[in-house]
């Protein structure tokens, strides 16, 4: 029997780290790939299209969502962000994990399609903390930096409708919480029958 991926939700404040720490788990676990959503915000610099987004404008985001082509899709800052449902299914057929990077409204809707998925939240040790974090960008003003930390406590308020939190302190220690949540997931014994089905009638035979 073919092994079927697991769907993961994977939300956080902007500044928690959440981008670092999927990117470094994805290097470390071959079998877990990233959903590459669709936005109409502008490309920022080092970013690449396919890899970070599918940049797309306005108008062709409309008409896909008319299409019925996103499973989700939220409206944040006054951008357009979706997620392609046709790629995720192949996706997890093809039995790879699959990681959604999206906001808590993005995550309401995919948990009532999909019951199923599991959904991690990252979280920064203080408040102080993440104000540090986003100040240490560089990239907004400080107009920009008060409403990202209002969104920010707007956005973690919503904490306990997920499944795991991950305190990202020490970033080394967080990607090890990410890490154990996802083996522990590939060991369950429904996942690990369809997975080696062959060796277990073996076994019994």
């Amino acid at each position: 029997m073919s092994a079927t991926g697991t769907l993961y939700i994977i939300s956080a404040p902007s500044g928690a780290g959440k981008t670092s720490l999927v990117k470094a788990l994805i290097d470390a676990l071959p079998q877990v790939r990233v959903s590459v959503s669709h936005t109409t915000r502008g490309m920022r610099p080092g970013e690449v299209e396919g890899v970070n987004y599918h940049f797309v404008e306005r108008p062709t985001f409309l008409g896909m969502l008319e299409r019925g082509e996103f499973l989700e899709y939220a409206e944040v800052f006054g951008n357009l962000y979706g997620t392609s449902q046709l790629w995720l299914e192949q996706t997890l057929a093809e039995g790879f994990d699959l990681i959604l990077e999206i906001d808590w409204q993005g995550a309401q809707q995919v948990r009532r399609l999909l019951p199923q998925a599991q959904s991690i939240f990252i979280l920064p040790p203080s408040q102080e903390a993440l104000r540090q974090r986003l100040t240490n960008r560089g990239q907004d003003s400080d107009e920009i930096i008060e409403r990202r930390m209002r969104e920010a406590v707007s956005e973690m308020s919503h904490y306990l409708e997920y499944d795991y939190l991950v305190i990202n302190d020490d970033f080394a220690h967080a990607l090890e919480d990410l890490k154990s949540i996802f083996r522990a997931r590939q060991l369950l014994q429904e996942t690990q029958q369809r997975r080696h089905g062959d060796l277990l009638v073996e076994l019994l035979a």
